[in-house]
């Protein structure tokens, strides 16, 4: 199955408290960051037979995700994006994660971001 056909789980707006800011000041306090995520599954929906150990458990990803971006201080958000991605195709079934990263920082700009696309093997 290529992967533009491939099945996807999408978490959306998944909030994200971290430590993070290139000043030491910015990083001393908590922030919270927001992660749209795309899980794209090896197999199709039909494969699994309405069985949760055939599918990614998306509150474990929420969970797990969580306790990453908490872990320790960063200061780059593209630093946090490429971990994500990294622990996602690591520990979980999916052939290829894309995520977008947002940070509420800049006066008179809704939010800066980041965006990813990585796969299994690349």
């Amino acid at each position: 199955m290529s992967l533009e056909s491939a099945d996807c789980i999408h978490i959306q707006g998944l909030e994200l408290s971290v430590r993070i800011g290139v000043p030491d000041e910015e990083r001393a306090g908590w922030q919270t960051l927001q992660a749209d995520l795309t899980l794209r599954l090896h197999g199709s929906f039909e494969d699994m037979q309405d069985d949760l150990t055939k599918t990614v458990d998306y509150s474990a990803v929420a969970l797990d995700l969580r306790s990453l971006a908490a872990v320790r201080p960063r200061q780059l958000i593209e630093t946090l994006a490429a971990e994500i991605a990294s622990f996602l195709l690591s520990e979980y079934p999916i052939a290829s994660v894309t995520l977008q990263l947002r940070k509420r920082i800049l006066p008179g700009c809704d939010f800066v971001s980041v965006s990813l696309t990585r796969s299994v093997g690349v």
